[in-house]
């Protein structure tokens, strides 16, 4: 099936013209000729897997308000994340770069600086476009992107930046990084939200079992923590906030310390209000849940909601903020949007605390039906949901095998609304509007699918080659394997060299 309305005449035409023209990569709709949609929304679920809901099979993962917005819009079987990490895929969705292009994007921790370019400088970012083009633009949620400037400590305690306003968006309310490290604080336009000036906070990621004396950690108040809140590892064995232990010291700030099982609620309402607050201007909304990422301590009203443990409920409690945020749209006058929802990387079970969901997981794949997860190369790790709606533009309860990456969200919304790209901007994005929005055939000829670490995978059609840069290499044809079981390098020599030299093309730039 497609997914979009029939194009218009004159618009068929004039894209045949282009793509006779030889204009790959220009816009899809030349000149902002399709109407603008008056919010663009993208929800970014976090280590959410293709096979974790409903919508895309797992039906012991209930989750009603995704099922409703694939009926309405689009579900794409073949669309991934830039890599099957959170903090490359965020800085590549946000730019439109492969993250490999840029040092230092990897997995940060909550003291780290900007990794992002600045807004005005040679490089557009997305949410800077967007304003450009008249949208009131907010980033909500987790951030994990980097914060301050500089060699000197962050200073939690007046005003941190640059960060997200200094980048493109107009409003912000952020998690630094991830819900398991600290500073397990909110900040609204930098400033951290609720924080007591005779309290300050402090933080530290020097790996030491104790930083502080009296400092609370697994070891010296083991009572404190809830019983989904051990860590399993030395990583997430540090600082007890809220009654799990995290990666990384903290002291001070205890009133501005967020409390888990509130996260998912806070951050719904953060961005009602700043929906009421645009007063019917056009918005784009960058919306990161921190749901199903760990630690997992979903609100005690959706316990038992699924049938696989607190990581199923996690994804009952990210499900519930999707029909939050939808239900604050239509409130506020916002019922032309372009929603995205999608996730940052495939699915990840047991990391970090002993939370029983390794034990509820047993036998069910989270990547359902492919091989790999969070970290690695395999398809598992990238091939994320992703589903996409707009009311009289996409065509509803369609589903698209076009292979998309989160990397085109930024030349494709510049399509949409007729926005001009710089020169030496979003290299790694093409405009897929006709696939995305209209529900063309097709989509990308190749992707790469970064890794965390290790070795790498590239798509080049059918083909899936994993690489590791040092001469080895695995070879699968996901059009007859797409478990990724059966290795053809070695009857496929050429085609891996092919493939090996054409994935080196890609990262030198060409």
């Amino acid at each position: 099936m497609s997914c979009g309305l029939e194009r218009r005449e004159f618009l068929a035409g004039l894209a045949a013209a282009l793509a006779s023209a030889g204009a790959a990569g220009a816009p899809a709709i030349a000149g902002g000729l399709r109407r603008k949609p008056k919010a663009v929304v993208v929800f970014y679920a976090d280590d959410l897997g293709y096979g974790d809901t409903s919508t895309y099979g797992q039906k012991r993962v209930p989750c009603p308000n995704l099922d409703r917005l694939a009926a309405e819009g689009c579900r794409f079987t073949d669309a991934h994340s830039p890599t099957s990490v959170c903090t490359p895929s965020r800085y590549s969705l946000l730019t439109g770069d492969y993250s490999f292009r840029r040092p230092g994007t990897t997995i940060l921790d909550g003291d780290a600086k900007l990794i992002l370019p600045l807004a005005g400088g040679a490089k557009l970012t997305l949410p800077e476009m967007m304003r450009r083009a008249g949208y009131r633009t907010a980033a909500i949620g987790k951030w994990h992107l980097g914060l301050g400037a500089g060699g000197a400590p962050t200073d939690w305690n007046g005003k941190v930046g640059p960060g997200p306003n200094e980048v493109g968006f107009d409003h912000s309310f952020i998690m630094a990084a991830t819900a398991d490290r600290v500073p397990c604080v909110f900040l609204r336009n930098g400033r951290v939200v609720g924080l007591d000036p005779a309290d300050p906070i402090e933080i530290s990621y020097e790996n030491v079992p104790e930083k502080w004396p009296g400092e609370e950690t697994p070891r010296t108040a083991s009572a404190l923590l809830k019983e989904w809140g051990r860590p399993s590892d030395s990583q997430h064995d540090k600082t007890i906030i809220d009654g799990i232990s995290r990666i990384g010291h903290m002291r001070g700030g205890k009133s501005a310390c967020w409390r888990d099982q509130e996260i998912s609620d806070t951050l719904c309402r953060e961005a009602d209000g700043f929906l009421e607050s645009s007063g019917g201007r056009p918005v784009f909304l960058y919306f990161c849940t921190s749901d199903v990422h760990v630690p997992r301590d979903p609100h005690m009203r959706f316990r038992g909601k699924s049938d696989l443990g607190i990581r199923g409920d996690a994804a009952v409690e990210m499900d519930d903020a999707l029909g939050q945020l939808r239900s604050s749209l239509k409130k506020h006058g916002y019922g032309d949007t372009l929603f995205i929802f999608t996730s940052d990387n495939g699915p990840y079970i047991p990391d970090g605390y002993e939370d029983g969901a390794p034990e509820a997981w047993a036998g069910v794949n989270p990547a359902h039906p492919f091989r790999g997860g969070k970290y690695g190369p395999y398809e598992g790790g990238t091939r994320v949901p992703f589903v996409v709606s707009w009311p009289r533009e996409i065509k509803p309860g369609t589903v698209s095998d076009a292979l998309v990456s989160q990397t085109d969200i930024a030349r494709t919304l510049a399509g949409i609304i007729g926005a001009t790209v710089p020169e030496g901007s979003m290299t790694d994005s093409l405009d897929l509007g006709d696939v995305i929005v209209d529900g063309a055939k097709g989509g990308r000829a190749e992707l790469v699918e970064e890794p965390g670490w290790g070795p790498g995978g590239f798509r080049y059609g059918k083909w899936k080659l994993v690489a590791d840069g040092k001469g080895n290499a695995q070879l699968y044809d996901l059009a007859d394997d797409i478990a990724e079981t059966r290795d053809l390098a070695k009857d496929k020599p050429e085609l891996v060299a092919k493939m090996i030299k054409r994935l080196a093309e890609i990262k030198s730039g060409k």
